[in-house]
């Protein structure tokens, strides 16, 4: 039993990360590299877990909408864009615009996998399909997003690098925020969800078609 609600929460991850990397026609990020990036995601779960428990028990902030919707999607992007901008985006291996979609994708379902795992060990595998069409793939979209900034800052002029970084952040707190804002709706948040997650596969998929117009200007000029 063990073993099945353990496959349940992973799976989801591993198969959105085989699905934003199987997309990368062009090029071909080593595998070790992005799984590193996997780890580092679920490693900062615990920490973020950590800083949301006391705060909701020391009672910090008395305004549940701040405490559900801003701060926790705000600590949660804001945590996984500094692991990208510490240990990530000088990376060698982030060498091309489309890298910034697989590693922005790839620590965030390192974050979201451990959090279902820990999420399905409580409350047992019935929830499984939920939070795999939910909470995972919400967080997949938002790394995607953060990463393709990341991808257009790290090869862009400096005079406008700080803008895309500073992007990287603010948008996918921004998707977060609406994301668990309508989650708060509780029995009525299908109706607004389902349009949501539209817009944001929609919002992401481009993103990804954008990246890959980058890598092949990116590709030209280099060989050029």
């Amino acid at each position: 039993m063990m073993f099945i609600l353990l496959s349940a929460a992973i799976a989801p991850g591993l198969a959105l990360l085989s699905y934003f990397y199987l997309r990368n026609e062009m090029d071909t990020e080593p595998r070790r590299t992005l799984m590193h990036s996997f780890i580092y995601g679920g490693v900062i779960t615990f920490p973020v877990l950590f800083i949301q428990f006391v705060i909701k028990e020391e009672q910090t902030f008395s305004n549940p909408f701040f405490i559900n919707a801003v701060f926790t999607s705000s600590i949660e992007e804001f945590v996984k864009w500094l692991i990208i901008l510490a240990v990530i985006l000088r990376h060698i291996e982030f060498d091309d615009p489309y890298d910034g979609i697989l590693y922005g994708a790839a620590v965030s379902l390192g974050f979201a996998t451990v959090e279902n795992v820990l999420y399905l060990l409580s409350f047992g595998i019935d929830q499984a399909f939920m939070r795999a069409l939910l909470p995972v793939s919400s967080h997949a979209l938002f790394g995607v997003v953060m990463g393709y900034y990341y991808g257009k800052g790290k090869f862009s002029s400096e005079e406008i690098q700080k803008r895309y970084i500073a992007l990287a952040l603010f948008a996918p707190v921004g998707l977060h925020i609406i994301y668990n804002s309508i989650l708060m709706l509780e029995e009525y948040f299908l109706y607004a969800m389902l349009p949501f997650m539209l817009f944001l596969w929609t919002f992401a998929l481009r993103k990804v078609k954008q990246a890959h117009e980058h890598l092949i200007e990116h590709l030209s000029r280099f060989n050029g």
